[in-house]
């Protein structure tokens, strides 16, 4: 077990420190939030049916909540069944009653979001996520909610990962009424980031070697492709050395990029990302990394994604330093094991001890309610 016993000091003096995400409780016995999009919202005490607008918040939620995740969720959209079908069987075979009675409340970005069915199942309160502020407002679902009496909340562990988890913690906990568990929970996590992040701060400039990140590679066999700007994937390829292709090419979050022009820059190291998209998209050539990986397809879908026309003549894939790794890490406050992966792919020379197997493992221990397992990274052989 590790030990916590400076965990709660020291996240407290972050939250003392962060302006959002703060949060007290006023005399209608509601919290006065403000949300990650800037908002204020008033939050009912001890809400008792959460509507969540990703079914992969619960990445989150099971860290804060691990005995009794679910207790206080109505419902969500079901975007973990369809794209990371592993970590939600993981969470049905755990919590099978539970899982069986949430309720698919529909896309809220997308104007199928039902207020009728959140009415009428008496929610308390919806969080979206805040890199769909933009459709969550031209949807109405925010304005239509808050007729009715039901706040919306934003929080992010996608866009700008690395600046809004914590304070999305800090929400979550207060949210949910175990801010104890995230004060810890963050504790470990800066404690996760830094081992990398001390390191990779006394490097020179020009020790950081080129690298590009492939997003969802494989999810289109034909298509190459997409990658991200200095946000997600991308600032955490920054954060653990690199020097982002992506960041260097355009500004704002990711943006679909042609083959010719990553085959003129050469990148030193390339990343793809996978998870299990087969069940949704059964032409997927991606390597269907997660909680159900089994090393041999692994393998071999990394291998194919290499010896695709362009890919296999990169100093890169001759290098061996092509690799893959799981995409749900990008919407997840779990980054820190992708950083820790990354971290070693880029500058092995730097990190011989550091064990990022070891570090998920530790969290499924310590914080997770459901069992470890699978494969999460990968390198070509």
């Amino acid at each position: 077990m590790l030990a916590m016993a400076h965990a709660v000091p020291a996240a407290r003096r972050i939250l003392c420190a962060l302006t959002i995400g703060a949060a007290t409780i006023t005399a209608s016995h509601a919290m006065t939030l403000t949300d990650i999009a800037g908002r204020t919202v008033d939050v009912p005490d001890a809400p008792k049916a959460v509507i969540l607008g990703e079914g992969r918040m619960m990445y989150s939620i099971a860290a804060l909540q691990p005995e009794t995740p679910f207790e206080a969720v109505l419902g969500w959209k079901d975007d973990m069944i369809l794209f990371d079908p592993d970590a939600f069987r993981r969470f049905e075979t755990a919590f099978p009653e539970e899982v069986a009675g949430l309720i698919d409340f529909g896309n809220p970005y997308a104007g199928d979001f039902s207020v009728e069915k959140a009415v009428s199942a008496g929610a308390d309160v919806l969080i979206l996520d805040l890199g769909n502020l933009y459709k969550a407002e031209e949807s109405g679902v925010i304005d239509n909610l808050a007729k009715v009496g039901i706040p919306t909340v934003f929080i992010d562990f996608r866009v700008n990962a690395t600046e809004n988890t914590v304070p999305s913690l800090l929400i979550l906990g207060k949210i949910f009424g175990e801010q104890e568990r995230a004060f810890e929970f963050i504790d470990f996590y800066l404690q996760e980031m830094r081992k990398v992040t001390n390191v990779v701060q006394t490097l020179p400039t020009d020790e950081r070697p080129l690298v590009f990140l492939e997003n969802a590679a494989g999810w289109s066999p034909d298509f190459c492709c997409n990658t991200f700007g200095s946000f997600n994937y991308g600032r955490l390829i920054e954060l653990a050395g690199g020097r982002n292709w992506g960041s260097q090419k355009f500004e704002g979050y990711r943006s679909d990029v042609s083959l010719e022009a990553i085959l003129a820059d050469e990148p030193d190291v390339i990343v793809g990302t996978g998870a299990n998209w087969a069940e949704y998209n059964p032409e997927v050539k991606a390597v269907l990394l997660g909680y159900e990986a089994e090393g041999d397809k692994v393998s071999a879908a990394l291998n194919a994604l290499a010896e695709r026309p362009g890919f296999k003549d990169l100093g890169a894939v001759k290098n061996k330093r092509f690799h893959s790794i799981y995409h749900q890490f990008y919407n997840s406050p779990y980054h820190f094991v992708a950083l820790q992966a990354l971290a070693k792919w880029i500058h092995p020379e730097e990190f011989p001890d550091l064990d990022p197997q070891a570090t998920f493992e530790t969290l499924h221990e310590e914080f997770l309610p459901i069992a470890m397992g699978g494969q999460f990274w990968a390198s070509l052989d």
